[in-house]
């Protein structure tokens, strides 16, 4: 399975943006729950959680300071 592109994250509105982090989040609480219970088959899956919410947490920061910029130019 190949890691997600940021292309896919920006192409996402915001609702859906933050609906995918907190997803991810509850992901990566269950692969470390599964990792703790020594239940955990596929350990990659750290990898590409962690991978997918650094993409996602970039694009809502990009798009909060865009948003602060544009208030700062309108005062």
């Amino acid at each position: 399975m190949a890691l997600s592109k940021i292309s896919e994250a920006r192409e996402l509105s915001d609702d859906k943006l933050a609906e995918e982090i907190v997803a991810i989040k509850r992901q990566l609480f269950q692969l470390r729950l599964q990792k703790a219970t020594r239940q955990l088959e596929k350990p990659h899956q750290f990898r590409h959680a962690r991978h997918r919410l650094a993409q996602l947490l970039t694009v809502e920061g990009e798009r909060s300071r865009v948003a602060s910029q544009s208030t700062k130019e309108e005062k």
